[in-house]
């Protein structure tokens, strides 16, 4: 079994979308994990050792990450660490590598709109278009017929029957 790294990296480049002849997504994404830290003595951040990796991920995955993720993010990443192996010139090299499993950015330091992918939505496995439960159909189509409830605390604004800020 593989050691499993979950942890907060940084992008030390865009990430790199390539397709393999067989037409699935694969996309390379450099990281870089450091022990930096605040030296209490000069009140000031000190970098300590860094560990470089480069990252894999396959599919939508690989698509999203390209489309979301950018050089210098700061990323919450989990995968498994492989030690990859190549032959150049006559010389056997290997390097670590991650297999990544899931990534996204750090929202300390980021904001981030999420949606959802219409491509992996729109095949479930074995061909089958996906629907939402017939329960939550049914909540959405209620939920979004008529004015709201008058002692609904969220729904304050009375124009547009919501608002953006919570009722406290």
């Amino acid at each position: 079994m593989l050691p499993t790294l979950t942890g907060v990296g940084r992008l030390t480049a865009d990430p790199e979308l390539r397709f393999t002849q067989a037409g699935k997504a694969v996309a390379s994404i450099p990281l870089a994990f450091n022990s930096r830290r605040k030296n209490p003595q000069t009140n000031e951040w000190e970098d300590g050792d860094v560990f470089y990796v480069r990252g894999t991920v396959w599919e939508r995955l690989a698509e999203n990450a390209t489309e979301t993720l950018a050089k210098g993010m700061e990323v919450l990443v989990t995968g498994e660490l492989r030690t990859e192996r190549w032959e150049k010139d006559g010389q056997k090299h290997e390097r670590p590598a991650l297999l990544i499993r899931s990534i996204a950015p750090n929202l300390a330091f980021a904001v981030a709109s999420v949606s959802k992918d219409p491509a992996s939505q729109q095949n479930a496995p074995g061909g089958q278009q996906q629907r939402p439960p017939q329960n939550q159909q049914r909540g959405q189509q209620q939920r979004h017929q008529g004015p709201p409830p008058q002692d609904d605390p969220w729904a304050v604004d009375q124009a547009n029957g919501y608002s953006n800020e919570p009722p406290f």
